[in-house]
């Protein structure tokens, strides 16, 4: 048992400390790159998922119009596919590559399972439809967004290296 004045002083860290700092020092990739990111993936990931599905697969905007659920299937699924093949074989879409972020198992600091990005994707796609959950890093110490914690991960910054 560590004396109160020692932890208070810095000298001894308690193991709560420990393991939050470790944690923190783990997952500590900024808000601002974070979004540019998820912006940068938009652009190069979805939009173009859009644009092939209104326009070669559905026809025109107003095919997509009378049956909005296929359609959004026909968008959702790759874009599924593809973000999570991302982040399973790399640990970085391509938005976090630009902006030297990685993801990583919030606990281990290994890559997240399969299942944990899974759970992440549609925690993410969920808290994008309802749009309140965006505001969850503001209000919270450590910055973590709804689906960092619904899936145990973390962002953490690669500072010029690759995971």
């Amino acid at each position: 048992m560590a004396r109160w004045r020692n932890v208070k002083n810095g000298k001894l860290v308690s193991s709560n400390k420990t393991q939050a700092a470790i944690e923190n020092n783990n997952c500590n990739a900024l808000l601002i790159p974070r979004f540019k990111a998820f912006i940068t993936d938009s652009f190069m990931l979805f939009m173009p998922l859009v644009y092939i599905v209104f326009y070669f697969i559905m026809g025109s905007r107003e095919a997509f119009a009378d049956d909005k659920i296929s359609g959004w299937v026909y968008i959702l699924v790759p874009h599924f596919v593809s973000i999570v093949a991302f982040w399973y074989f790399k640990s970085q879409t391509p938005g976090m590559k630009a902006y030297e972020i990685g993801l990583s198992d919030a606990k281990t600091s290994k890559t997240p399972t399969l299942m944990q990005l899974c759970v992440r994707y549609f925690a993410m796609t969920l808290s994008v439809l309802l749009i309140l959950p965006l505001l969850i890093p503001y209000f919270n110490k450590n910055k973590k967004t709804l689906w960092d914690y619904a899936s145990q991960t973390c962002m953490k910054h690669l500072p010029n290296e690759s995971i």
